[in-house]
C-alpha cells in the first residue's frame, strides 16, 4: 500500500524553525519527485518546494526562497523551515509525482498521484 506520512509540525513563534519530515513506505522514491504543499482554509492548495529524486533538481515558491530548505535521506524527505512567519500557518501535505517538471509546472497540485495526510503549522506569538 502506497502511503506518505508527515511529522514535524506544531506551534511556532514568529522567527522560529521547523522541520518537516516527510516518509513513504510501499513503495521507493527513486526517480520520482516530493514537494511539499500547504493550504488555508478557503484558499487553494499552494506548492512550496519539491525535489526530484532523479536528478536532484529542486524548487521554490518565491514566499519561501531563502528560508526553506529541501533535502532527501533514502526514503525520507525533510523540509526545513527558518524564519518562519505568521502567513506561514497552514497544513502542510507532501506529495510524489513520477518524473521530472519543467519551470513551475511541479505548482500544479493536479500533477501529483499521491498524498500524505497533512501536518498543522502555526506561526504565532
Amino acid at each position: 500500500q502506497v502511503q506518505l506520512v508527515e511529522s514535524g509540525g506544531g506551534l511556532v513563534q514568529p522567527g522560529g524553525s521547523l522541520t518537516l519530515s516527510c516518509g513513504a513506505s510501499g513503495f521507493s522514491l527513486d526517480n520520482r519527485a516530493i514537494g511539499w504543499f500547504r493550504q488555508v482554509p478557503g484558499k487553494e492548495r499552494e506548492g512550496v518546494s519539491y525535489i526530484s529524486n532523479r536528478d536532484g533538481t529542486t524548487g521554490y515558491a518565491n514566499s519561501v526562497k531563502g528560508r526553506f530548505s529541501i533535502s532527501r535521506d533514502k526514503n525520507t524527505v525533510f523540509l526545513q523551515m527558518n524564519g518562519l512567519k505568521p502567513e506561514d500557518t497552514a497544513v502542510y501535505y507532501c506529495a510524489t509525482a513520477p518524473g521530472i517538471f519543467d519551470g513551475d509546472n511541479w505548482r500544479a497540485p493536479a500533477a501529483w498521484d499521491y498524498w500524505g495526510q497533512g501536518t498543522q503549522v502555526t506561526v504565532s506569538s
